[in-house]
């Protein structure tokens, strides 16, 4: 089997998302504007039509995952290895205290991919990780599989489907809450259709 198309939906606004904190590998809430961008992002995503959709075991992404499964009737399976970046020390704190405590480190690490936080790590390794989800997946459907995952996995894990070289990924964009980016298949190739996509509301 192979995969025709591959749809990767970052979560919700959660309380982090609001205070301006970053999150990694904490378990944040959904806010109600989390929930509520999850329930408009489901008819757009229901026309991908998905045979199952596939999340992180982080809360954020599992709520909006189920936002989507229950509505759209489609299975749910849970995967750790699509959790969010480990920030290591950095992880509740706002920017302005990381630059504090580590001058330049947020710089470096927005614009280096191998760059890793204190006790963290680099989204080279994110995506390594989350390689592997996307390989099972392809070899066990034929159609299409979305990923209910994180804003960091899901630029990281774009450079890595489409063979960017690393110095270059710092060049994708972020991936705003509840936004989606879609890959189809050309020729045994990935071929980003469309990317950090959502609705208006």
């Amino acid at each position: 089997m192979a995969l025709s198309r591959l749809v990767l939906w970052r979560h919700g606004e959660t309380d982090y998302n609001a205070t301006g904190r970053l999150q990694g590998h904490l378990d944040s809430a959904l806010t109600e504007t989390g929930l509520n961008q999850a329930r408009f992002a489901v008819p757009v995503l229901a026309g991908f039509e998905p045979e199952i959709v596939v999340a992180s075991d982080l809360q954020r992404a599992r709520d909006t995952a189920r936002v989507f499964t229950t509505s759209a009737d489609v299975p749910l399976r849970i995967d750790e290895r699509l959790r969010e970046t480990h920030l290591g020390k950095w992880q509740g704190l706002t920017t302005a205290e990381v630059e504090q405590e580590w001058p330049g480190a947020i710089t470096e690490w927005r614009t280096d991919p191998t760059y890793t936080p204190p006790d963290g790590e680099s989204r080279v390794e994110v995506a390594e990780r989350a390689i592997q989800v996307v390989r099972e997946v392809d070899a066990e459907f034929s159609d299409t599989v979305l990923l209910c995952a994180h804003g960091g996995l899901i630029s990281a894990l774009t450079g890595r489907l489409l063979d960017l070289p690393v110095a270059n990924w710092s060049q994708l964009g972020g991936i705003s809450n509840c936004h989606w980016t879609v890959f189809t298949r050309r020729n045994d190739r990935w071929r980003l259709s469309s990317y950090n996509a959502g609705t208006t509301r």
